[in-house]
């Protein structure tokens, strides 16, 4: 059942601009709100963590629809009229009926973008042999999000893709320079890249995985192109607010954010000023 508070507050705020709105599972969509914040610099944030309940990678579809669509309710009650699901897991097993089937009901002028979608547009122009890699959590691989947007963009582009359900734990425990990444990441890349000697190009299709870089590039055979989605997608949102700018009007601007976990503030506060590259400052709240 809706939270008939936040009922209330959606529509309450349905004529005052606020904030964007920024959600993940967990820490990952911080390395895309960093890229924001320097495509943005002047937008205000909201930054949602639910790791209360995190990782959504291996949850059922029916489960991260719900947990994402309460989510979206959280911000949209906050003031956000526009939220990033930041998180490959959410915008592949809950955008599309979020964008169809809630939004109309709950106000049909807000919107909620994904980021699967631009990482497909940015990609299939990046490939020259038209072979691409994909490594993410099992959610989104099982997904076929990727699948689906590249054949609808890209028919000729033929996609390989890999689950690595190990590599989240590893940059949430602060072991992403540690032996065990090193481990990991070998035998993933090598498992994904052997399906093809002609891939030229690999999709972090996490976005928690620019936090292996190091790894990723010390693994990577020469001339793989490497691709995270925070620039790709921050340089889609600006691009999207010049197309919309009834959007674009109703963020306020003052350059703030606002961090929210479901779970420990402070553990929260710790790790994200790792993702971040400056303290971060969270509190705690529940959807």
């Amino acid at each position: 059942m809706p939270n008939s508070l936040d009922t209330e507050a959606i529509k309450a705020s349905a004529e005052r601009p606020g904030p964007i709105g920024v959600f993940d599972s967990g820490y990952g969509g911080l390395t895309i709100l960093r890229s924001l914040r320097k495509a943005l610099p002047d937008a205000d944030f909201i930054y949602l963590g639910d790791n209360g309940r995190a990782p959504y990678g291996t949850r059922s579809f029916e489960l991260v629809y719900s947990f994402t669509l309460e989510a979206v309710r959280y911000l949209f009650a906050r003031g956000c009229h526009l939220v990033i699901l930041a998180c490959n897991t959410a915008s592949a097993k809950a955008l599309r009926s979020i964008q169809q089937r809630d939004l109309p009901q709950i106000d049909p002028n807000r919107r909620v973008l994904g980021v699967i979608r631009p990482t497909a547009e940015a990609v299939g122009n990046i490939t020259r042999s038209g072979a691409v890699a994909l490594v993410g959590t099992p959610g989104t691989v099982a997904s076929g999000s990727y699948d689906m947007e590249l054949a609808k963009l890209f028919p000729d582009v033929k996609l390989y893709s890999h689950a690595c359900p190990m590599w989240v734990p590893l940059v949430e425990n602060m072991e992403s320079e540690g032996d065990g990444a090193d481990y990991f990441v070998r035998r993933d890349l090598e498992a994904v890249l052997s399906q093809s000697p002609d891939i030229d190009t690999l999709i972090l299709g996490c976005t928690h995985y620019p936090l292996l870089l190091n790894k990723i590039r010390k693994y990577a055979p020469e001339g793989l192109t490497i691709l995270p989605q925070g620039d790709i997608v921050a340089a889609s949102l600006t691009d999207y607010l010049k197309r919309h700018p009834e959007i674009d009007r109703m963020i306020t601007r003052g350059g703030s954010v606002d961090y929210i976990t479901t779970e420990s503030p402070e553990k929260f506060s710790t790790l994200a000023a790792v993702f971040m590259g400056d303290t971060v400052n969270a509190r705690h709240d529940t959807l």
